[in-house]
């Protein structure tokens, strides 16, 4: 997904992923776009500093796909059936609340 329809989709609503389903791109209250990894709330920002190189690769980050209308959140499967644990680059990750 490009970066444009990255933004597009949170902002209409639907759960975008990144890498694994661990993954979740969000919007924050100051209008910044982020990608928190649920299991601890670590986080980093969508893009560089500059807002216009992803962090990450397009073709790692999906939308959430759906059983019976409802999602898989136990699944730790990407867009390609692989399961990822670290965040390339994930130095610049920090833990929520510190």
């Amino acid at each position: 997904m490009t970066l444009e329809e990255i933004k597009a989709a949170v902002d209409a609503g639907q759960t975008v992923h990144w890498a694994n389903t661990g993954y979740v791109v969000h919007k924050d209250r100051l209008g910044q776009y982020l990608i928190t990894y649920l299991p601890n709330g670590s986080c980093i920002g969508l893009t560089d500093q500059g807002g216009q190189r992803l962090n990450g690769r397009e073709a790692e980050f999906f939308i959430a796909r759906s059983e019976d209308g409802a999602e898989n959140p136990g699944s730790q499967s990407g867009p390609d059936g692989q399961g990822r644990g670290v965040a390339p680059g994930g130095a610049g990750a920090f833990p929520l609340g510190r």
